[in-house]
C-alpha cells in the first residue's frame, strides 16, 4: 500500500502519474530541476513542491534514461524514499547503471509505462494517462520483494496492467515497437523539407499517420537513442535490407525497356508482408486492421443505377473506393458489385441495400429485397 509518493521529474508522464495517485487518496510530493514545472505540476492539483518530511512509500525517478542511476543514487543517499522505482523507456543500461551506483539497489525496481503523448511537459499531463495501458516493471536480481510490491500499488492507482519482463528482452521489444517507428516517422517528416513547394498542401492522412509521433523532444528521443542504441541499429539493419531490395525493384520497374515480372513481385511480396505483419498487433490494437468482409449487390441494367447504390451505401461510410464492378452470369448488362466493408458493417449494409430493393449476400449467405426497386431512385 501506498499513502505517500515523491515523484522526481514534472513532465508529461512524472506529472499524469502524480494527477492518477493523488486523485486516489495519495499524499504525492513534487521535485524537479525546473521549478517552473513543479509550480505547474502542483497548480494542476498532482501535489505539493518540495520533499517530504519524512521518507515516502515509493519513489518515482522521472527522468532520461541517461540520468536513472544517477538521480537515484542522490535520492537514496538523502533518504527520499524507502522503494524506488523510474519510468524510463530503456530498462537495460540505467539497471545496470543502477546496481553500480545506488547506496541500495535491492530498494529498486525499473519501470516502464507504455503510455504517452506527442506533447510534453506538465501541461500535456492526463490523470487517466495510463488507463487500461501495459506497464512494464523489469526487477533486477537484487530488487527486494518490497520494492516490487509498491511499484504494483502505483501501477494499480494509475489502472495500468502490470507487466514482468526481463530488462534487455523490454529494451529489444520496444526498439522495434516504439524506437524505430519514432526514428521512421522522423525521418520521413524531415524529407518534407526536400519537397516541391505545393507537396505540403496535398498531404493527406497517410502522410499524417506516419509523421505523427515525429513531434516528440528531441532532447529526450537523442536520449532514448543512444541508451538503445545497439537494439535500434539491430531493427534499423532489417529495415535497411528490406528497403535496399525495394529499391532494385522499383528502380528495375522505372527503367527503360522491358520490366521485370520479380520486381513487381518483390513489391508485393514487401507489401503483403506487412499486412500479415498487422496481424502480430493484439486484437483490438488501434493499429490492426480488422479483417474486410465482402458484400455483393447485383443490380440491374437501368441507367443511374450504380449511382443510387453508391449514394445508399454512402452514409455507411462505403464510397466508390470500396467497389468492385463487373458483369453477372444473370441477364446481359447486369452488374454485380463487390463492397469490401470492415466485417462490423455488413450487416447494417445487408439492410440497407436490401431494403432499397436490391439482391445481396456476403459470405455465401443471400438477403434478397424486401421491396421492388424504385425506378426513379
Amino acid at each position: 500500500m501506498i499513502r505517500t509518493l515523491a515523484v522526481v521529474g514534472t513532465g508529461l508522464i512524472g506529472t499524469s502519474l502524480a494527477l492518477a495517485a493523488a486523485r486516489q487518496g495519495v499524499t504525492v510530493y513534487l521535485q524537479d530541476s525546473d521549478a517552473s514545472a513543479v509550480r505547474t505540476a502542483a497548480a494542476l492539483g498532482a501535489g505539493t513542491p518540495g520533499p517530504p518530511p519524512e521518507p515516502a512509500d515509493l519513489a518515482v525517478i522521472a527522468v532520461p534514461p541517461s540520468l536513472v542511476a544517477t538521480v537515484l543514487a542522490q535520492q537514496q543517499a538523502r533518504g527520499l524514499a524507502s522503494t524506488y522505482t523510474d519510468v524510463a523507456s530503456v530498462k537495460y543500461e540505467p539497471e545496470r547503471a543502477v546496481l553500480a551506483q545506488a547506496p541500495d539497489p535491492t530498494r529498486y525496481i525499473g519501470g516502464h509505462p507504455l503510455a504517452g503523448r506527442e506533447r510534453s511537459g506538465p501541461l500535456a499531463a492526463r490523470v487517466d494517462l495510463f488507463q487500461d495501458r501495459v506497464w512494464v516493471l523489469t526487477p533486477s536480481r537484487l530488487t527486494s520483494r518490497t520494492a516490487l510490491d509498491r511499484a504494483l500499488s502505483l501501477i494499480g492507482l494509475c489502472g495500468a496492467v502490470p507487466l514482468v519482463m526481463q530488462s534487455k528482452a523490454h529494451d529489444d521489444a520496444v526498439a522495434l515497437t516504439s524506437h524505430v517507428p519514432h526514428v521512421v516517422s522522423s525521418l520521413m517528416a524531415a524529407r518534407l523539407g526536400d519537397g516541391p513547394p505545393q507537396a505540403t498542401r496535398l498531404a493527406g492522412q497517410g502522410l499524417r499517420d506516419v509523421t505523427r509521433i515525429a513531434g516528440g523532444d528531441s532532447r529526450l528521443w537523442s536520449d532514448i537513442l543512444q541508451a538503445n542504441a545497439g537494439a535500434v541499429a539491430g531493427v534499423l539493419t532489417g529495415l535497411q535490407a528490406d528497403l535496399a531490395e525495394l529499391l532494385t525493384a522499383l528502380r528495375d520497374l522505372a527503367g527503360p525497356g522491358r520490366r521485370s515480372a520479380r520486381s513487381l513481385d518483390t513489391v508485393v511480396d514487401l507489401l503483403d508482408r506487412g499486412i500479415a505483419g498487422l496481424e502480430e498487433l493484439p486484437a483490438g490494437h488501434p493499429g490492426r486492421t480488422p479483417h474486410p468482409a465482402s458484400v455483393r449487390v447485383r443490380i440491374a441494367d437501368r441507367p443511374g443505377e450504380l449511382s443510387r447504390l453508391l449514394t445508399a451505401t454512402a452514409e455507411l461510410g462505403v464510397g466508390p473506393e470500396d467497389a468492385e464492378v463487373r458483369p453477372t452470369d444473370g441477364p446481359p448488362g447486369d452488374l454485380a458489385v463487390r463492397l469490401t466493408v470492415p466485417t462490423a458493417v455488413t450487416g447494417p449494409l445487408l439492410a440497407r441495400v436490401t431494403a432499397e430493393g436490391w439482391d445481396a449476400e456476403t459470405d455465401g449467405r443471400p438477403a434478397h429485397a424486401a421491396t421492388a426497386p424504385s425506378a426513379s431512385g
